[in-house]
């Protein structure tokens, strides 16, 4: 039997605390991601959107932490990691998202991941760019949609 499935459809953001989280390194592309999602956010009633800026992608999951500790349901973490000359990309890359990761566990809070690794910086502004496909924008939609399920299984009566 299914109680319930949530769905993009039907998200709603009344009642909802959101932050997003923006690393300013890669400024063309983060910006684009940015819109995407703070758009999502007030097109579904967001209650309260905080946006926030840090310096690169190895701050978003300290902020994330902190933004939850400071009572906000969802965290929507935007970034660019591009790959350059050297290794630099993958360790930022792979700490990021393991930080990440370990907040949302940790916390129980939806982090949704919205850092782009690219090899070029014509593919994250693909990704940065206006439209339903805009990787903010999703990201934004995995945090709401992952609330909503938190929220229905809230509800499922355990007794059974």
């Amino acid at each position: 039997m299914r109680v319930g499935t949530p769905s993009q459809a039907a998200a709603s953001g009344v009642g909802l605390r959101i932050a997003v989280i923006t690393a300013s390194f890669n400024a063309t592309v983060t910006a684009g991601l940015k819109a995407g999602a703070t758009a999502y956010l007030e097109e579904i009633g967001t209650d309260e959107i905080l946006c926030l800026e840090v310096p690169g992608a190895f701050e978003l999951p300290l902020l994330a932490a902190s933004a939850i500790d400071a009572g906000y349901r969802g965290v929507v973490a935007l970034g660019a990691v591009i790959e350059g000359e050297t290794d630099h990309y993958e360790h930022v890359a792979h700490r990021c998202s393991e930080g990440l990761m370990r907040v949302s566990l940790d916390s129980g809070v939806p982090v949704g991941f919205g850092v782009l690794v690219t090899k070029s910086v014509a593919h994250a502004m693909a990704r940065a760019a206006p439209g339903n496909e805009n990787k903010g924008r999703e990201c934004a939609m995995a945090v709401v949609a992952a609330l909503s399920a938190q929220e229905t299984l809230r509800q499922v009566d355990v007794s059974r």
